[in-house]
């Protein structure tokens, strides 16, 4: 009876880290395509793509999914080990690797530790500045004036009141630049920021201006810092190496734990997996690459 409920708890273990990976994979693909316009669009076009990322109620709703699938599919994970380990608590007098399973096979863990610790820091270094920074720089645009002088504008979003938001002489929204308005429209304006984002009225509460965070410039100057870029650049590349490895084995492992397994399709499942963890590893690894190298 223990046994058969050992079973059901593997069993099921297996079904959760094959469905949470599997689901993964498609926010992988998902993710790539908006990365990629750090190499084939604009500024503006990856701008406006974090933008909807973090704002758009359904993407928010599917955010939280992931998140919590990555834990899941992470804690799954260490159990699934501990529980293999447990269950063979004496290594085999003769161990030839590669025997019968593959370098990847062999070192999930590892390859998921090294994933995991990824995330943690990828999600430090960007989610949580486009979340969390009250210092993360907003979209800006210069334009030349009617007399020949540059001027830095804040660039609005399709729902500000404002196509821009002239900066004043030091580039900065500063105390005195409100402080000028407030002069200046007799008090009828006593603007502040909120939520770093939106300039509002507090007479009426009204955002007469909202523009977005410039993920674009925070991604570039990562790889691109003269001290630590390069070396950022490098770790990103051995992490998606990781992550290779580790859909090659994953890919068509959940498959099988899910029981899909038939003759007709096995062969294209295998080589479907094997083209996912090579092309979407290798072209997440270009972005870094491309930015830190084409400076």
């Amino acid at each position: 009876m223990a046994k058969s409920a050992l079973l059901k708890s593997s069993i099921a273990k297996k079904y959760w880290m094959a469905l949470t990976g599997l689901f993964l994979c498609l926010f992988l693909a998902g993710h790539l395509a908006g990365n990629l316009q750090l190499i084939f669009g604009s500024s503006q076009d990856f701008n406006e793509y974090a933008l909807f990322m973090t704002s758009n109620p359904a993407v928010k709703l599917l955010s939280y999914v992931t998140y919590i699938s990555i834990i899941f599919h992470a804690i799954d994970g260490i159990l699934l080990t501990i529980q293999n380990k447990k269950a063979r608590p004496v290594a085999y007098a003769k161990n030839s690797p590669g025997a019968n399973s593959g370098f990847a096979s062999r070192n999930m863990a590892v390859l998921g530790t090294v994933i995991l610790v990824f995330i943690v820091t990828h999600m430090i270094n960007f989610w949580a500045k486009m979340h969390f920074d009250e210092n993360m720089p907003l979209v800006q645009k210069e334009i030349v004036g009617q007399t020949g002088e540059k001027q830095i504008q804040l660039v609005g979003n399709k729902d500000s009141q404002m196509d821009y938001f002239q900066l004043d002489e030091s580039g900065k929204l500063s105390k005195e630049f409100f402080e000028n308005i407030k002069i200046q429209t007799q008090g009828q304006y006593l603007l502040e920021i909120k939520d770093v984002t939106k300039i509002v009225n507090t007479k009426d509460g009204e955002v007469i201006f909202q523009g977005y965070k410039d993920l674009h410039k925070i991604t570039f100057d990562f790889f691109r810092d003269a001290k630590t870029g390069l070396l950022f650049t490098l770790l990103y590349v051995l992490a998606m190496l990781a992550l290779g490895f580790h859909l090659w084995h994953g890919f068509a492992s959940a498959f099988q734990s899910l029981g899909l397994n038939n003759p007709k399709f096995n062969a294209g499942i295998k080589f479907f997996g094997r083209a996912f963890s090579v092309v979407v590893p290798l072209l997440f690894a270009i972005i870094p690459l491309y930015i830190h190298f084409t400076k």
